[in-house]
């Protein structure tokens, strides 16, 4: 049974996951956080370099292996933030060198899908197993997607036609002077509060959020309250989350709906996506949180899939792709 390492460095977080035939050994992660304004690359690329020695030790610790013992280096090398991606492909190109074993490259936004059909952790749900052939709703910082494999590839069905509806989220709580991340802040925000009318954009099946986000910045001016906005931001924007996931769900026919991304960590989120799955008649899958943020164990549990298939990445050729789309990729591996 071989042993895969994952490093995941596409924003805000540097995370090492250590997998073995499916399992987890290790889960370690340090995110980058600002006590005002939004994500700087530079200095998220930065925080990555100081503290990757330390996460992978810590590691390796965890998992009760010695680096002698790693038999594949995977790291995500796309999407992202191009200095955050640079971080972790030095450092996982450094190892591959030093280890003298294989590098596969891995696909951030399909990472996060993978690993959930492998690890659901809702208490809620209508199942116990995983995911088998689901709609996932994808939502994290840059990316709002609605994603099912079709024909050798993972399709976009909806997604964002402006902004990423965690990078929405966040550019409200700077406009609130709540520092970064600002998900958790808003979230918290929202159960004391009152619902204030905002547009709702839902295009076929894509949504636009800019125009919600000028709308929140006047109305804050305007000295309405931000517990009433936060609340009024969920309301909206997840009722168009749900809509256009619904509207695959029926379009594609089928009967899972699987959530992926850190904005899936909100409670609110998941309430309205379960009573949308239960109307449907659909099972609903939400990963434990440890597995919907960002983090090294998906990019493992993904690596070790395609390594299993037989990846082969050139080590001199192998590079970053910041702006690679989930329906590039060729899923081999199914």
């Amino acid at each position: 049974m071989a042993i895969i390492l994952g490093i995941e460095s596409t924003a805000h977080t540097f995370g090492i996951g250590i997998v073995r035939d499916g399992k987890v050994l290790a889960n370690v992660r340090d995110m980058y956080t600002t006590e005002s304004g939004g994500i700087i690359p530079l200095e998220a690329a930065k925080h990555h370099r100081e503290v990757a020695s330390r996460i992978y030790e810590k590691a390796l610790k965890e998992a009760g292996i010695k680096e002698s013992e790693i038999d594949v280096v995977a790291f995500s090398n796309a999407p992202g933030l191009a200095p955050c991606l640079i971080e972790g492909m030095k450092f996982a190109k450094e190892l591959s060198k030093k280890l003298k074993k294989p590098i596969v490259g891995v696909n951030h936004c399909i990472a996060h899908l993978e690993i959930g059909g492998g690890y659901s952790a809702y208490p809620q749900a209508r199942n116990s197993g995983a995911a088998k052939d689901p709609v996932m709703l994808y939502v994290s910082g840059a990316n709002t997607q609605v994603i099912s494999y079709e024909a050798g590839k993972y399709r976009i069905f909806g997604e964002t036609l402006d902004l990423g509806v965690g990078n929405f989220i966040d550019t409200v709580a700077r406009f609130m002077g709540l520092g970064f991340p600002g998900g958790p802040k808003i979230e918290e925000l929202a159960k004391r509060s009152k619902y204030v009318e905002l547009p709702y954009s839902v295009k076929g099946m894509d949504i636009a959020l800019s125009g919600i986000q000028t709308n929140l910045k006047q109305k804050l001016e305007k000295g309405m309250k931000k517990e009433d906005l936060a609340y009024s931001l969920q309301e909206t924007v997840f009722a168009m989350l749900v809509e256009t996931a619904e509207r695959v769900l029926a379009h594609t026919g089928k009967k899972e709906l699987l959530l992926g991304g850190g904005v899936a960590c909100n409670k609110r989120l998941v309430e309205m996506c379960r009573i949308m799955c239960e109307e449907r008649g659909c099972k609903l899958f939400v990963p434990a949180r440890e597995f919907l943020v960002d983090n090294g164990v998906m990019i493992a549990y993904l690596g070790e899939i395609m390594h299993n298939a037989g990846a082969k990445f050139d080590f001199e050729k192998i590079d970053i792709d910041a702006r690679q789309r989930t329906d590039d990729v060729e899923v081999f591996w199914k």
